[in-house]
């Protein structure tokens, strides 16, 4: 029992441990990437089921002059396409993302000047998407 005094403090330190919390990238492939494509050009494997073609989410600081529109792209992962809760807009097959909006909020300016309470995987995946950028 000479090691115990280690093993212990060791063993509780893992009971208490935070969960880790995935990277906008990882939330990417995880929740995106089956529709959009790793690459997010828009060419996933499930893209060629979908009614509509998923958006090269590549090209949208450019369709935006320049600038990514973080306000819109949160509110089309956030799920603010004004559809009632619980039901799919018809034009848009966006699914709901509820594990992404559980964990701690985090203020997110997407570019509008207002910082709103947001949850932290979104602001990583609207952040991975800011990288994608062409």
């Amino acid at each position: 029992m000479r090691w115990g005094w280690i093993v212990l403090p060791l063993a509780l330190a893992a009971c208490v441990e935070k969960e880790k919390v995935p990277t906008g990238a990882e939330d990417f492939a995880s929740f995106c990437s089956a529709c959009h494509g790793l690459s997010g050009k828009g060419d996933g494997a499930m893209a060629a089921e979908l009614g509509r073609k998923p958006a090269n989410l590549t090209q949208l600081s450019a369709k935006n002059g320049g600038a990514f529109p973080g306000t819109r792209v949160m509110a089309k992962i956030w799920g603010y396409t004004g559809v009632a809760p619980g039901r799919q807009d018809s034009a848009s097959p966006m699914p709901e993302f509820g594990p992404l909006l559980q964990g701690d909020l985090v203020p997110y300016d997407g570019g509008d000047g207002i910082a709103t309470p947001t949850p932290v995987r979104l602001v990583q995946i609207a952040e991975y998407l800011k990288s994608l950028q062409k």
